[in-house]
């Protein structure tokens, strides 16, 4: 079975004499190779806690329950290639009971928790489609995010469809995440979900894909609820391809079968979008019965060739009266993310 190289990037890396399994104060614990990171979220006994993850590869899934809260795991360096966690499970594969896991619980990494921080990782599913021909469920989520106060900082989140979730506690729940500074791949769908999402200094990169068509995916997936005024914002942030220029669309709205009221909202601003973004015709719709010229969907201040307007009609605008509701303040409202 093939596996990216990304898994590589940790693995020679030199270690001191491993510590203990979860050594530390109180409310510090300290993963190395060997030990495993949901051992450690399975041993935080209260709020505040922090677990640092030591260069390495760690195979596993990993959930963070909600009432694990206001918890920080990182990296224990600043290089995020350096601590990676991964798993390969997709929507398809089977469970030992014989169900699937389903989308959602194809995820790596699972958090529930209200004021979680994640720093200097690496969070990947690295199932492939070609091993797997007989799946037809190819969606396999690197990371699930629940919960309030969500804020991930120089984080590479790398998978193919479906690459980050980035959800609510509730459908009546308008949960506020924010990424800065992080890089996040894939090539369908691969940021979507209905939070509240800030993604500020952030690198999406789209990948080549083994297909004849196009559009080959998709950057953006909003499934933003109709009461909430705000869903997915894009700020200071770059969208780079590995893939022929046009080949992908910036975005398509997901309403749900389970949300079909859902008004899904996106906001691209300030941001540099290379070429392999159709500029020409830069949405397209995932059903027809929700086309995306009804939905919530704004750009301003773009530039690059993948933002160049040449039919103002395929590319909403906001003008600078309401450019000012959509920034990372306006999103976040009274709370302030710590650098």
């Amino acid at each position: 079975m093939r596996r990216r190289t990304f898994l590589a990037a940790g693995a020679g890396l030199a270690l001191a004499a491993a510590a203990p399994a979860h050594a530390g104060t109180r409310s510090l614990l300290h993963v190395h190779p060997g030990d495993s990171v949901q051992a450690a979220v399975d041993a935080v006994t209260g709020p505040g806690w922090t677990i640092v993850v030591h260069p390495g590869t760690y195979r596993e899934v990993v959930h963070v329950p909600a009432a694990t809260a206001e918890l920080t795991l990182r990296g224990a360096t600043r290089d995020p290639r350096a601590a990676v966690i991964v798993y390969d499970h997709a929507n398809g594969t089977k469970k030992p009971d014989g169900t699937t896991y389903g989308t959602a619980g194809s995820a790596t990494f699972t958090s529930a928790a209200p004021g979680l921080t994640v720093r200097d990782l690496t969070l990947a599913n690295d199932w492939l489609r070609a091993d797997h021909p007989d799946i037809t469920g190819t969606q396999a989520v690197a990371a699930c995010t629940y919960g309030d106060r969500t804020h991930f900082d120089n984080v590479r989140l790398l998978a193919h469809q479906d690459t980050l979730l980035v959800e609510t506690t509730a459908l009546d729940s308008f949960d506020r995440q924010y990424f800065r500074r992080c890089h996040i791949e894939g090539d369908v769908d691969f940021v979507f979900g209905r939070a509240t999402a800030v993604f500020e200094e952030c690198h999406f990169r789209t990948l080549q894909r083994d297909v004849t068509f196009t559009p080959k995916g998709m950057v953006f997936a909003p499934s933003t609820a109709r009461a909430n005024p705000r869903g997915i914002l894009a700020v200071r942030s770059r969208i780079t391809s590995g893939a022929e220029d046009g080949a992908y669309k910036l975005a398509r709205p997901w309403v749900p079968s389970y949300e079909t009221t859902a008004w899904p909202s996106l906001v691209v601003r300030d941001c540099w979008i290379g070429p392999g973004i159709d500029p020409v015709a830069p949405y397209t719709d995932m059903r027809e019965q929700y086309p995306w010229q009804t939905m919530r969907f704004r750009e301003y201040g773009n530039s690059g060739p993948g933002a160049a307007i040449t039919v103002p009609e395929n590319r909403p605008q906001l003008t600078p009266g309401e450019a000012e509701s959509h920034t990372r303040r306006a999103y976040l409202g009274d709370w302030r993310p710590r650098p």
